[in-house]
């Protein structure tokens, strides 16, 4: 519970930074690890709606230079809207899956898949845009947060449809090496 309570706190503390626009606090990291502590924050959330998480983390990836917190809540927020995208989903198992790979040179790619609804192009555009949302009780700001977070970590956030249902948000971060 003490840690729980001392992560909400450093959570406020970033998000007030972010909003104040102050710089992260950028250290060399291991993605996997702040994959694995996201997972381990909406673990919860995600058995409560009957969703199979699984993960294909790369071994022996370069750290990244980044903001601990600031990606933990990249990567939750990209859980929970796959949770949620998820929710009307009756006819088939609701599965979502966490990759980790080195994409190319000094870059670490993060996808994050689920089988939901899935997402029009058209709506695709849209998604990062502050206060638009696809959620009847959404305000419209994680996913502008998510990419502001980011693009300030030298990155890119998107998101594409996968071939058969749902979608993969994914983001590449540099590397510290």
């Amino acid at each position: 519970m003490v840690r729980d309570a001392h992560r909400a706190s450093e959570v406020i503390q970033r998000i007030r930074a972010l909003a104040k626009r102050t710089e992260p606090q950028m250290v060399s990291l291991d993605i996997n690890d702040v994959i694995r502590e996201a997972i381990l924050l909406v673990q919860r959330e995600v058995l409560s709606h009957g969703v199979s998480l699984q993960t294909e983390l790369a071994s022996a990836l370069p750290p990244v230079l980044g903001d601990r917190i600031q990606l933990q809540q990249v990567v939750i927020n990209l859980l929970i809207n796959g949770v949620e995208a998820m929710a009307p989903i009756t006819d088939r198992p609701r599965q979502m899956l966490i990759r980790s790979q080195q994409q190319e040179a000094g870059q670490v790619h993060v996808a994050v898949q689920d089988s939901g609804i899935g997402i029009d192009s058209e709506t695709a555009e849209r998604l990062f845009s502050a206060f638009f949302t696809t959620k009847p009780s959404g305000m419209g700001m994680g996913l502008s947060i998510s990419r502001s977070i980011i693009r300030a970590h030298g990155g890119r956030l998107w998101v594409s449809p996968n071939p058969d249902h749902g979608a993969a948000f994914q983001f590449t971060v540099p590397t510290n090496a």
